[in-house]
């Protein structure tokens, strides 16, 4: 019960930022990057770090840990990151590291419950973590290209990738019969395609207005 409690409760923070970040862009009539979908996002994936760690759902903790420390960056970005109080800021570095170095410390756990886990066959282990990786690669380009723009910002390409890691990792979940990862993916589609209208209505805005 506890472990749908956290996986749950870290989709009901994923959800709430796609919502707010869209209800933003919807208002200001352009894609916006707001503080609040990144605060958001750092708490969803701390738990759902948590979470994948509880179910040895290794893609699942994969995709948390090459995301995390960008939510980080972004939230650095924007300052608010300071603002943070230096305990929790503590907290929030050391959990991931601490829970890699344990893995790396006791590899051959590691493997068994993760790599060799009877619930999760090979082939659809890897499908997941394929999965998660080009969903999550949509982070990485959202970091270098605001590391080039010298800004946090949310483009296109972006959303783009939102989609494709997306459908992979809603078909994941339907296989694992995972109601977590199935609700928390399936938010997220209409949020991403109308992402992507509001960039192009508001480039052609700018187009039209000899922007």
């Amino acid at each position: 019960m506890l472990l749908y409690v956290v996986g749950f409760l870290a989709q009901v923070f994923f959800s709430a930022r796609i919502l707010l970040q869209w209800i933003l862009s919807e208002r200001a009539k352009r894609v916006v990057s707001p503080s609040i979908f990144w605060i958001l996002s750092l708490a969803g994936s701390y738990l759902l770090f948590i979470y994948g760690w509880m179910r040895d759902d290794f893609a699942i903790v994969l995709g948390q840990v090459i995301s995390y420390y960008i939510y980080i960056w972004n939230l650095s970005a924007k300052g608010v990151w300071a603002k943070v109080p230096g305990i929790v800021r503590a907290l929030l570095l050391v959990t991931p590291a601490v829970a890699i170095g344990f893995a790396v410390s006791h590899a051959d756990t590691f493997v068994h419950d993760f790599f060799r886990n009877e619930k999760v066959p090979l082939w659809l282990l890897l499908f997941g973590s394929v999965g998660q990786v080009i969903f999550t690669l949509r982070f990485v380009y959202q970091y270098f290209y605001s590391r080039r723009r010298g800004e946090s910002v949310l483009p296109v390409g972006f959303w783009i990738i939102s989609l494709t890691g997306s459908a992979a990792i809603v078909a994941y979940g339907i296989v694992r019969h995972d109601p977590v990862l199935i609700l928390g993916q399936s938010v997220g589609f209409i949020a991403y395609t109308r992402n992507i209208l509001i960039y192009r209505k508001a480039r052609a805005a700018s187009a039209g207005n000899g922007g």
